[in-house]
């Protein structure tokens, strides 16, 4: 480019974009934005006028979490549904990250204000859980936090169906210990006794049980938490889990009750019961 006099040095063009000098130096070197000249003697970077609205894009992309190599590739899908389609992908991956933070404030709070106590938002108790008729699907998902794909294969089974639940369902771990992938459990809503399904769902006779159950009151991070409280109630008490392998009767098994609707209640607000039930 010739006519440089309407070119901006590269300190005047961070003063305007809010990008550091280094920045836009590393910028350059990485192919994301590029200044309109460079002096082949000095070196010296000058960026045009038009370039302010590329570095404002850039820097936007920056502070939503993209990094350097991404941004160049979302800055190349402008204007076309791949664009779109990684700003949706960015945002749940950050609505995943602050759900994790919500989770370890909150135990943080509690380990803070009731160091060596119970915490007030979990309290763990022994009792009786009535014999219920539930309609379940079972599935293998990446993690536990993977549960939402089976509610989402769960609700138009039910609609095609015409099963109606009568109350807050749940979920039923099926092997005793804790895996990192590849988790099989099964969702599950309460249905009228002699109620009937077709696969993939299936109608499961639940007998009354003895169990010590955790109530959770706060986000669904809490849940890992109100396990280790029912192992030092179990302790405490002499008591034994139920289920010992993954062969052992589905009424054995560990299994939660979500109280709460997530799509309606604030993450603080939920209510869960985490439920182990025990011999004897």
């Amino acid at each position: 480019m010739d006519d440089t006099k309407d070119l901006m040095s590269i300190g005047e063009f961070s003063a305007r974009t809010r990008l550091s000098v280094r920045m836009l130096r590393h910028y350059d070197e990485r192919g994301v934005l590029t200044p309109a000249s460079v002096d082949p003697r000095t070196g010296y970077r000058g960026y045009a006028p038009a370039q302010v609205a590329d570095a404002l894009h850039v820097r936007r992309l920056r502070d939503v979490g993209f990094s350097v190599s991404a941004i160049v590739a979302v800055r190349a899908a402008t204007g076309t549904p791949a664009y779109t389609e990684a700003l949706d992908a960015q945002r749940a991956a950050l609505e995943e990250e602050a759900a994790a933070a919500r989770g370890r404030l909150a135990l943080i709070d509690q380990l803070i204000s009731h160091e060596g106590a119970t915490m007030s938002g979990i309290t763990v108790t022994r009792t009786t859980v009535p014999a219920t008729t539930v309609v379940a699907l079972r599935g293998t998902v990446p993690t536990y936090a993977d549960e939402g794909r089976l509610w989402a294969a769960l609700v138009p089974e039910l609609r095609a169906q015409g099963l109606q639940p009568i109350g807050p369902g749940g979920c039923i771990e099926h092997v005793p210990e804790y895996v990192e992938r590849d988790v099989d459990e099964s969702i599950w809503l309460p249905v009228a006794p002699g109620s009937t399904a077709s696969a993939p769902l299936e109608v499961l006779e639940l007998p009354e049980r003895a169990v010590v159950v955790a109530r959770v009151q706060g986000p669904y991070e809490l849940i890992g938490e109100a396990h280790a409280r029912i192992q030092e109630y179990l302790e405490a008490e002499g008591l034994t889990a139920a289920a010992t392998s993954a062969e052992d009767p589905v009424e054995a098994k560990v299994f939660n009750r979500y109280l709460s609707d997530p799509s309606t209640t604030e993450p603080e607000d939920r209510v869960t019961e985490v439920c182990v039930p025990v011999r004897g």
